[in-house]
């Protein structure tokens, strides 16, 4: 039984060495400014397509699925309300984390794969380069940085996409839908959409990072880095959510 645990333990004691030394690396120079605008370019703007569409769909199909329930009770009129809810609080962080983590994670660990196994890396360890503040920390900084960002985008056009459900399909007006979407947020809400993806950020960036910095095998080596990546850190994406939702559910209660 011990034998078992041992892997798993190891890991995850390595990836937290991986995480302090990469946050430690926040407050010692250099910091590589250069790296840090070119993956937020990479991460960011990269993303941008795949975000907003992922985002518009979910908010137009929470406006049909919700519609539908509502006009039972006949609160079609609330359907801004729900959506904006859902998407603000939960499905604009989750999934546009969990899209991010599909194309970066995968893209840190390839990428970084690649560098190990070719020894990139031994060689800038041997020219006096630390890996870790050259290559994970700037991913770090720049994914904290663009996530939230990316995240306030899919909320707008999530909500947007309900309106446009709402509007053609439901017959409500602007004013019905916008008010009523509007009203219903709360700071509790927004500081819970904005936090969500900040701390999303440190899985979907370190979980690349930590997979691509251990690839080992050549070639095959990095395709099973680049499948572990997408699958813990998209584990870790909805582990993270339940604790944070509870923790904030907490704190609404009076």
């Amino acid at each position: 039984m011990l034998d078992f645990l041992k892997r798993p333990v190891l890991e995850v004691q390595q990836f937290y060495l991986l995480f302090g030394a990469a946050l430690k690396n926040v407050f010692r120079r250099p910091h590589y400014a250069d790296d840090i605008f070119i993956q937020m370019d990479i991460i960011g703007v990269g993303s941008l397509p795949i975000v907003i569409l992922t985002g518009f769909f979910t908010g137009a199909v929470m406006a049909l699925q919700m519609a539908r329930a509502l006009s039972q009770y006949g609160q079609v009129g609330r359907t801004g309300m729900v959506v904006s809810i859902a998407v603000v609080r939960e499905l604009g962080p989750v999934l546009t984390a969990l899209m991010v983590a599909g194309r970066n994670s995968s893209g840190m660990a390839s990428e970084l794969g690649s560098m190990k196994v070719t020894e990139q890396i031994d060689a800038m360890r041997a020219l006096g380069t630390d890996p870790i503040q050259k290559l994970v920390t700037p991913r770090m900084i720049a994914t904290c940085t663009v996530l939230p960002l990316l995240t306030i985008i899919a909320d707008f056009v999530g909500i947007f996409g309900g309106f446009i459900i709402a509007y053609y399909l439901l017959n409500l007006t602007p004013t019905e839908y916008w008010s009523s979407a509007w009203r219903a947020l709360e700071w509790n809400d927004v500081a819970q959409g904005l936090l969500k993806p900040f701390v999303f950020a440190f899985a979907v960036s370190l979980v690349g990072c930590y997979y691509g910095l251990r690839t080992t095998g050549g070639t095959q080596g990095v395709g099973r880095s680049t499948t572990q990546a997408v699958v813990v850190a998209s584990v870790m994406i909805f582990f993270l959510t339940f604790f944070l939702t509870k923790i904030f559910t907490k704190l609404a209660t009076p």
